[in-house]
């Protein structure tokens, strides 16, 4: 086994372990500080480069927000965002075809991450924040987890007041919103 594919599976195993924490615990102890999550965003997706490269696929981001300055909790926003990239490679047959766009939406920072993977049927997509809850994957059967993913995803959401939603195309892919209270010049 490469060294690579040793750390990406050890990171794999201590996020995991930090999510589970999280719902043991009932409640994550948030550390934020203002970042601005552009560099944060572009440091999650190179972790995911020889993954993605590995599977044949393309990443692409397009950071429109001109403010994108947030109060976030690191570890945790970034795993949260590595959750859900994984869940994208994870969840395409073909190569994996992400992207991720940042937006100013009024007083808020929007990210979007949208991939054209498998998709979620319509009755699934009401449950996918469920704790423990795992969408049918039908053929796919390399897909392992405890269904705790997405219900980490929404609860780092809520904990910043924040708000989550997904819509999916079966066959055709998924996109995750997520709309964050900004840091604007206004509140210096």
């Amino acid at each position: 086994m490469k060294f690579n594919d040793e750390s990406i599976r050890l990171k794999y195993h201590v996020e995991k372990v930090l999510q589970a924490s999280v719902f043991d615990n009932g409640t994550m102890g948030l550390k934020p500080v203002e970042l601005d999550i552009h560099p944060l965003l572009s440091n999650v997706i190179d972790n995911f480069a020889l993954q993605i490269e590995d599977r044949k696929g393309s990443i692409e981001f397009e950071f429109n927000a001109r403010s994108s300055v947030a109060l976030v909790d690191e570890i945790h926003f970034s795993n949260m965002i590595s959750n859900l990239i994984d869940n994208a490679i994870k969840y395409s047959e073909d190569p994996p075809k992400i992207k991720v766009m940042t937006f100013d939406d009024s007083k808020e920072l929007k990210i979007q991450i949208s991939d054209s993977g498998i998709g979620i049927r319509k009755e699934d997509l009401k449950r996918i924040f469920e704790k423990f809850y795992r969408v049918p994957t039908g053929n796919i059967h390399n897909v392992k987890g405890f269904g705790l993913g997405l219900s980490y995803v929404r609860k780092v959401v809520d904990e910043h007041n924040g708000r989550v939603s997904a819509s999916s195309n079966p066959g055709k892919g998924t996109t995750f919103d997520i709309v964050l209270p900004r840091k604007s010049d206004k509140d210096d």
